[in-house]
C-alpha cells in the first residue's frame, strides 16, 4: 500500500496540467495511467490531418504558452511535441499501465482508497490518498450507437478514434455517422481521396469558420452571449447562405449559448460545406436499419456501403471505477455541479477536463484544483 497526498487518474492533458499545477505548489502526487504513454488520445487515436480547432491562445496548458512563432491553429504533431516538452519541463512521471478498478472514500480515515491493476505484473496495487482528482477526461470511452442490424454489416466498421486517413479507402463507398467536428472533417478527408462519401446529419448544427469562433471567444469576454451569437450567425449566413436545402439545419439557439449551456460545439468548417454543395459529399438522414452492406435511411432511401465510420463521440467512464462518484459526478459521469463550480466535489474529490470547454477549460480546472488543494493543505498545517 502506498500513501500519497494527491492521486490523479489519467495522464491526458487534464492529468498533465493538474500535475504541473501541483508541482508549482510543491504538493506530492502521483498519476495513474491505463495506457503505456501519456496523452494516448493525441499520440495514438487522432487522425492525420487533425489541427486544434481553436486558436493557440485558447489551447495552452498552465505556465506554458505556445511559442509566438507557432501557427495560430496548431497541427496535431506540433501539439504532441508541445505536450512532450510540457512533460519534460515539469518532470511529470506517470505510472503507466495501471488500470484503476475502484476508488472509494473511507469515512473512518477520511481518505480515498484506490485499487489499480498493474497490467504488466497482473497484481493489484493499493493507494491511499487525501485528495483524488478524476482526470480521465470526457473522451475516455468511445461510443457507438446500437443500430438495428449493425451486427449484420458485412463491411468494415470503425470508430473515429481508429481513423487515420482516407488513403486506405480509395474507391470505396464510405458512410460517416455523426456530424460533429470529427465527422465533418473525416468526411472531407475521405472525399479528398476520391472516396464516395456520405454523412449522416440528424440534428440541427451550427457551421462556422475558425475565425468566427476565435473572434466570438474574444468578444464574449466583453459582450453578452446573445450579442456574440447574433454576430456569429450573421457571419455564417453571409459565408454559407441557407444550408437547409443541403440537409443542414441551423439550431434555434445560438452557437455560443449552446456551447456554454449544453456543451454542444459548433462545426468548424474545414471545406466540408463546399463539398456538400458540389455533391462530392452526400448528406443523408438518420439510419433506420442495416442489412448486410445495405443501409436503409429514415426517408426510405437505400444504399450499399463498404465502410461505416462512427464519429459518434465518447462517454466518460469514470463512474465504472469511482464507487463514490456522487460526490462530484452525476449518473452520466459528468460534473454534478454547474460551471464554473463543476470541478470541486465533496470529500476532497475533484474532476478536471469535464467542463466541455476543451483545453481552455482544462487549464482553468487544473489551476483551480491545485489552488484549492494548496489552500486545504496549508490550513491543515496551520491548525
Amino acid at each position: 500500500m502506498e500513501e500519497i497526498v494527491v492521486l490523479i487518474v489519467g495522464a491526458g492533458p487534464s492529468g498533465l496540467a493538474t500535475s504541473a499545477c501541483l508541482s508549482v505548489h510543491s504538493i506530492p502526487h502521483i498519476i495513474l495511467e491505463k495506457e503505456d504513454i501519456y496523452a494516448s488520445l493525441w499520440k495514438k487515436r487522432a487522425y492525420d490531418r487533425l489541427k486544434l480547432h481553436l486558436a493557440k491562445e485558447f489551447c495552452s496548458l498552465p505556465f506554458k504558452p505556445h511559442s509566438p512563432d507557432s501557427p495560430t491553429y496548431i497541427p496535431k504533431d506540433m501539439f504532441v511535441d508541445y505536450l512532450d516538452d510540457y512533460v519534460k519541463t515539469f518532470n511529470i512521471q506517470p505510472k503507466y499501465q495501471r488500470h484503476v478498478e475502484s476508488a472509494s472514500y473511507d469515512e473512518a480515515d477520511g481518505k480515498w482508497r484506490i485499487e489499480a491493476k498493474n497490467v504488466l505484473t497482473g497484481g493489484v496495487e493499493v493507494y491511499v490518498a487525501e485528495f483524488l482528482v478524476v482526470a480521465s477526461g470526457e473522451n475516455s470511452g468511445k461510443y457507438i450507437p446500437e443500430l438495428p442490424g449493425l451486427d449484420s454489416f458485412s463491411g468494415e466498421t470503425l470508430h473515429s478514434s481508429e481513423y487515420k486517413s482516407g488513403a486506405k479507402y480509395e474507391n470505396k463507398e464510405v458512410l460517416v455517422v455523426g456530424c460533429g467536428n470529427s465527422g465533418m472533417e473525416i468526411a472531407y478527408d475521405l472525399s479528398n481521396y476520391g472516396v464516395q462519401t456520405a454523412i449522416v446529419i440528424r440534428n440541427p448544427v451550427h457551421v462556422v469558420t475558425k475565425e468566427t469562433v476565435r473572434i466570438g471567444m474574444i468578444f464574449s469576454k466583453y459582450l453578452p452571449i446573445f450579442i456574440v451569437d447574433i454576430m456569429a450567425v450573421l457571419m455564417s449566413k453571409i459565408l454559407y447562405g441557407d444550408l437547409s436545402k443541403y440537409g443542414i439545419r441551423r439550431p434555434t439557439k445560438g452557437p455560443f449559448y449552446l456551447k456554454a449551456t449544453a456543451g454542444r460545439a459548433p462545426v468548424i468548417d474545414v471545406g466540408t460545406v463546399a463539398k456538400i454543395k458540389s455533391k462530392e459529399i452526400k448528406v443523408v438522414p438518420a439510419i433506420s436499419s442495416i442489412d448486410g452492406k445495405k443501409v436503409l435511411f429514415e426517408d426510405g432511401a437505400e444504399r450499399e456501403f463498404d465502410v461505416i465510420v462512427f464519429a459518434t463521440g465518447y462517454r466518460s467512464v469514470a463512474n465504472n471505477w469511482l464507487k463514490d462518484f456522487k460526490h462530484v459526478l452525476n449518473e452520466t459521469g459528468m460534473p454534478k455541479n454547474d460551471f464554473p463550480h463543476h470541478w470541486k466535489g465533496e470529500k476532497n474529490l475533484y474532476c478536471c477536463g469535464l467542463s466541455r470547454r476543451g483545453l481552455f477549460g482544462v487549464s482553468m480546472d487544473a489551476s483551480a484544483i491545485a489552488d484549492d488543494i494548496e489552500k486545504v493543505v496549508t490550513e491543515k498545517m496551520n491548525k
